[in-house]
């Protein structure tokens, strides 16, 4: 059915196209222009955010965002080239125009739509703690770990930094570069928990259960991921808000979060 509802976006999207680029898009649109001139589109993803975006066993990249940048390279009638970045550096990489777009489980801030414009959301999540301490997981309410004695992993400059900083002002704090790091961490009890997306600890407890790790039930907030674009071209930012929009009416968006949220047998492909 995905193939399907695929073929006929494509075929819907090919037919409108991105020729004909006056020159004043140049000025108006200078994103949309270099990608229709070098009919190549840049997304940047930290490539360790399962199941948005993480590396196989065979060294590609695979995940929920990789392939909807596929799907949206493909409408574009362009090459998609993936740039992998350290989390911390994917927005100062996108203001410096060495990427064209952020899709690396991005929750879309204020602090963030100051520096880039957002199109989204196309998957809504939240936070959660990831441990080895049951305990930790019953607790009532996050103030109870908010003590001197627990330290807790964050990925730098993400809204799991912020969380902690805000509301567990008593916890250490340790910022490291990306997930992968964090759950090594956990696991070899240098840190008391990670707190990060709710999919990411899910699907960590999945991967890593027979070890101990476990997971909330729920996700303590509600957090919107969008497309991250650069701020100042307008066309560019109708241009994937259209192609979002038309994903998501045809139940495509549907069908990517049923395929790498709910249905865990792409596990198998990873290390």
């Amino acid at each position: 059915m995905k193939r399907v509802m695929l073929t006929l976006f494509l075929c819907l999207t090919l037919v409108v196209g991105m020729t004909g680029m006056t020159p004043a898009a140049d000025k108006d649109a200078p994103v949309l222009s270099r990608i229709v001139k070098s009919g190549e589109f840049r997304v940047g993803m930290s490539g360790n955010q399962p199941p948005f975006n993480i590396k196989s066993k065979t060294g590609e990249l695979i995940g929920y965002e990789v392939e909807l940048a596929e799907i949206l390279a493909k409408a574009m009638n362009v090459k998609l080239t993936i740039v992998e970045k350290p989390f911390p550096q994917l927005l100062p990489a996108l203001q410096k125009g060495e990427i064209d777009a952020v899709m690396s489980g991005m929750t879309m801030t204020p602090e963030r739509n100051l520096k880039a414009a957002f199109v989204g959301p196309y998957v809504v999540s939240g936070k959660s703690i990831l441990t080895k301490d049951k305990t930790l997981v019953a607790m009532a309410q996050v103030s109870d770990i908010n003590v001197e004695n627990v330290r807790i992993a964050v990925l730098e400059n993400s809204t799991s930094q912020k969380f902690v900083e805000v509301l567990l002002p008593k916890a250490q704090l340790v910022k490291v570069s990306d997930y992968d790091e964090a759950v090594r961490m956990v696991l070899e009890d240098e840190v008391t928990a990670v707190v990060a997306d709710f999919p990411i600890c899910v699907l960590s407890v999945l991967r890593y259960g027979s070890q101990g790790l476990v997971t909330l039930a729920q996700p303590l907030t509600i957090e919107p991921i969008g497309i991250a674009l650069p701020a100042g071209d307008s066309l560019m930012l109708n241009m994937v808000q259209n192609y979002l929009g038309a994903l998501e009416g045809i139940g495509l968006l549907d069908e990517l979060e049923a395929d790498w949220f709910d249905d865990a047998s792409w596990l198998s492909q990873l290390p």
